[in-house]
């Protein structure tokens, strides 16, 4: 993972890299849809306004996430990023229900466009422009593994998918079958839907708190009982704090070990749950072995 100030300046480059790659190919579609009248590339140009808005979000909001703990924030600003993703995808899945109905109306009352190799040129330019901004966001997130740039990568993948199904439409207005322009629509329309919902569904568990998978549950026991100190592992909570994973856990040691002896263990234990993958912040409370005084009576 990178630094704070570094990854900072990552998020700022990836977010930035986003907000002028969809105003680009806003004033390219769009000037290109106005002159011959094409639906296909007025709606893809629509359709990046609103990304250009959550772009724009992403960029102002969601680098709050790498701000340190303050007196308001005692735990940090992690959970700021899965918000911002969480607007991402709400944005995406409501412009994957504006499109369907866009093809819809299409389907049902046909479209009126003039054919212009300059069409295929802007949507080639679309294509091209939404790919770069891709691969760079998903370069600068490698070492981020940040959520709301995740959504960000995905909505251009979204991007170029509708710019595809623009094409689709432009060619059956070449070869006389305007009506492939609302269906390509159509499919596409469902899946950036599909993403969008995806997206939110993740990051809504992030926000409530939602526990890992079991197998993440099982990782975290089982490096505790790896420790030849550890008797017995009990209380185990684990639950998402933003996008990484806090661990509550009561562990059972000698009773009779000394008092600096124990701290140590914790010390020790706490540094190895910091070490497994996604896990932000670990809390160990030691227990004399044997005393029974714990909520969760099954030794996990």
């Amino acid at each position: 993972m990178a630094d704070s100030a570094t990854g900072r300046r990552g998020f700022v480059r990836a977010s930035w890299a986003n907000v002028l790659g969809n105003a680009v190919k806003i004033i390219v579609e769009g000037a290109v849809g106005l002159a011959f009248g094409s639906m296909a590339l007025l709606a893809d140009a629509a359709h990046s306004i609103a990304d250009l808005v959550a772009s724009v979000v992403v960029l102002v909001w969601g680098r709050s996430s790498f701000d340190e703990p303050d007196d308001t924030h005692p735990h940090g600003h992690d959970r700021i990023e899965p918000l911002t993703a969480l607007f991402v995808g709400s944005v995406i899945a409501v412009l994957g229900l504006n499109l369907l109905y866009e093809s819809a109306h299409g389907l049902a009352y046909g479209i009126d466009v003039t054919f212009s190799p300059l069409l295929l040129g802007a949507l080639a330019f679309a294509i091209a422009d939404m790919y770069l901004v891709y691969r760079y966001t998903e370069y600068i997130n490698a070492d981020l593994g940040s959520t709301a740039l995740d959504a960000l990568a995905t909505d251009c993948l979204n991007d170029i998918f509708t710019s595809f199904a623009a094409v689709v439409g432009v060619l059956g207005v070449l070869f006389g079958i305007p009506m492939l322009d609302p269906i390509a629509g159509g499919l596409v329309s469902i899946l950036v839907i599909y993403q969008g919902i995806s997206i939110g569904r993740e990051n809504v568990d992030y926000l409530i708190g939602a526990a890992p998978e079991s197998e993440k549950r099982h990782e975290i026991t089982e490096t505790l009982r790896r420790d030849p100190a550890v008797e017995g592992v009990h209380d185990l909570t684990v639950f998402y704090d933003g996008t990484v994973l806090e661990v509550e856990v009561h562990v059972e040691v000698d009773g009779d070990m000394p008092f600096r002896q124990a701290h140590d263990i914790e010390s020790d234990l706490v540094d190895q749950l910091r070490d497994i993958e996604d896990v932000g912040d670990a809390h160990v409370h030691l227990d004399p072995s044997g005393i029974g005084e714990w909520k969760d009576q099954r030794d996990d």
